[in-house]
């Protein structure tokens, strides 16, 4: 109790260090009410016991708001200075190291450092700025899902069509040739009167581009609406993700992996939440009005729980998940097969003729056993295989190494690469070569450190 009560506390603080606007004012207020509240013993009414579900707050976006257009022009204008998440100050508050990271002043560490970060995230719960990943929805003027799926389709192998209200999909913009453009999470709204509507999330470095294929591709009838102006991302992810969130909301608990919803986390806040991540934990992905995310932001750090963490540990962590990330372990050169993604592909769009771009490639590379496979490299040792470190059998060359480094959980190097097909096989001894000499590895079966999603009791 008294640890838990420092730690209100000090967030109180840390916001008055911050210089609260007169926005940020109310949001003081309702965290010393909460603060105030919790000394009293007094529990913190849920806002799931007494909040009217208003249409009017569930949708994060409506379908014609300002600015919701995307313009490609303003989009490839030259941007002379990184931009700044919502969260900026208060990274800056709580002694990140901020690095810049496609075109955003990003915190890469915080004073706990990566490795305990990555070790609490895998042990209690991490809280990620990830505000930089694009936001957007297509939906379609006739009001009917069907059309939007159909329009969505055509740029994606993933089958869309048959999303369920409330369900997310992961899959991937291909171009022409087969190629990975970026990796993307797929939603279909599930609250009434939004059911017609996808939500996607892209990577940040991608998103200019990606807004630009989506627009260059969609039908007449179906439009884009990029939310990056008015909506942040973080991500909550841990073991007790679960239980922190819930006492905001106690129904984020009865998600199960890849599904969604939207509802309130305090009278006034309303989020979109998935169960979803990318560090292999069970945790959330919260979409929240700029407005809200620095207090939504405080009121979980007030957990015990709760720590920040920087690019550092996420990197980490996913490569332990054995989580592709884009530029490094997938680009225009990879396809979905060769990347190992054939998980996210269903049966009826494998075929040649399944109607989207790439559908050809991805068919040839389902039948050409000779192409090359993404796995995962186990080093002898401890010196870690870093990307573009070339891998031999035999002093022949069969690949390259595309993401690698240290992994807290393994105790040891951890790295993904690319071989020739013959070489894929979990066991197979191979040789890296570091600072010109011949080291041994084994590839081995991915992931480094078992999924922990939540898929139901």
């Amino acid at each position: 109790m008294a640890a838990n009560s420092s730690k209100r506390e000090s967030v109180l603080s840390l916001r008055a260090a911050e210089g609260a606007t007169a926005t940020g004012n109310s949001q003081v207020k309702w965290t010393a009410w909460r603060l105030k509240r919790w000394k009293a013993g007094d529990l913190v009414k849920r806002p799931a016991d007494g909040v009217s579900a208003d249409p009017s707050r569930e949708s994060l976006r409506s379908d014609k708001t300002a600015g919701g257009t995307y313009n490609a022009e303003a989009e490839s204008a030259p941007m002379s200075d990184l931009l700044k998440t919502k969260l900026f100050d208060k990274h800056v508050a709580l002694g990140a190291k901020m690095v810049p990271f496609a075109g955003y002043d990003m915190p890469v560490q915080y004073p706990l450092g990566v490795l305990k970060e990555h070790i609490h995230t895998r042990e209690q719960a991490g809280l990620f700025d990830v505000s930089h990943m694009g936001q957007c929805f297509i939906f379609a003027d006739d009001g009917q899902f069907e059309t939007a799926a159909a329009a969505l389709e055509k740029l994606v192998p993933a089958s869309i069509s048959d999303l369920k209200p409330g369900q997310q999909r992961y899959s991937q913009f291909l171009n022409e040739d087969g190629g990975i453009l970026d990796d993307l999470m797929i939603s279909r709204l599930g609250f009434d009167g939004h059911t017609h509507k996808l939500y996607l999330v892209v990577n940040a470095g991608c998103k200019a581009d990606d807004f630009k294929h989506i627009t260059k591709h969609l039908p007449s009838g179906v439009s884009l609406d990029v939310a990056d102006d008015t909506l942040s991302l973080i991500a909550l992810q841990g073991p007790k993700a679960a239980d922190v969130l819930g006492r905001l909301n106690p129904s984020v608990k009865d998600l199960v992996f890849m599904t969604h919803t939207d509802l309130p986390l305090t009278p006034s806040i309303w989020v979109h939440v998935s169960r979803s991540g990318y560090t292999g934990e069970d945790g959330y992905e919260i979409s929240v009005k700029h407005d809200d995310v620095n207090e939504l932001v405080d009121l979980l750090l007030a957990e015990d729980e709760v720590e920040m963490i920087g690019l550092g540990a996420r990197d980490s962590l996913r490569l332990e998940a054995g989580l592709c990330l884009y530029g490094h372990d997938i680009d225009t050169k990879v396809s979905p097969i060769e990347a190992g993604l054939i998980w996210s592909v269903q049966k009826h769009r494998r075929s040649a003729d399944a109607g989207y771009l790439g559908a050809a490639r991805v068919a040839a590379d389902m039948a050409d056993k000779s192409t090359k496979r993404l796995v995962g490299i186990l080093p002898e040792g401890r010196a870690p295989a870093r990307e573009h470190t070339e891998i031999q059998v035999g002093g022949e060359v069969i690949g390259e190494i595309t993401s690698g480094g240290f992994g807290p959980t393994v105790g040891g190097p951890i790295a993904m690469g690319y071989v020739a097909r013959k070489y894929a096989k979990a066991g197979t001894d191979i040789e890296l070569m570091v600072r010109g000499k011949a080291r041994p590895a084994k590839v081995v079966k991915l992931p480094f450190a078992p999924h922990n999603y939540y898929r139901g009791a």
